[in-house]
């Protein structure tokens, strides 16, 4: 019986349709090879280089932040949608009586 002598599941194999390592290697070779000869400079990646680039595409991200103007908070928001049900509330009833 097989109670003791469970199978390993088989491993999970997953080959690429649309990948050539071939062209991958060759490419890694040549920027070694121009790293080497001083052809082309060495440029690390930094996360910082990427910050506020976003902020400088879109034009009205850029004015708001120049301007100095602050997002409206939800708070305020919520107590004025609160008194507006509230009026709503006290006009539906009918309570006003001309």
């Amino acid at each position: 019986m097989g109670m003791f002598k469970t199978r390993k599941p088989r491993r999970f194999n997953h080959q690429y349709i649309y990948y050539d390592e071939r062209k991958e290697k060759l490419a890694k070779m040549e920027e070694k090879a121009k790293r080497e000869l001083g052809m082309a400079p060495e440029k690390e990646f930094n996360p910082e280089d990427i910050r506020g680039k976003i902020v400088e595409q879109t034009t009205h991200v850029k004015r708001r932040k120049e301007s100095g103007r602050k997002p409206v908070h939800v708070g305020i928001i919520l107590v004025i949608i609160a008194l507006l049900l509230y009026l709503w509330y006290y006009l539906a009833t009918g309570s006003l009586t001309f």
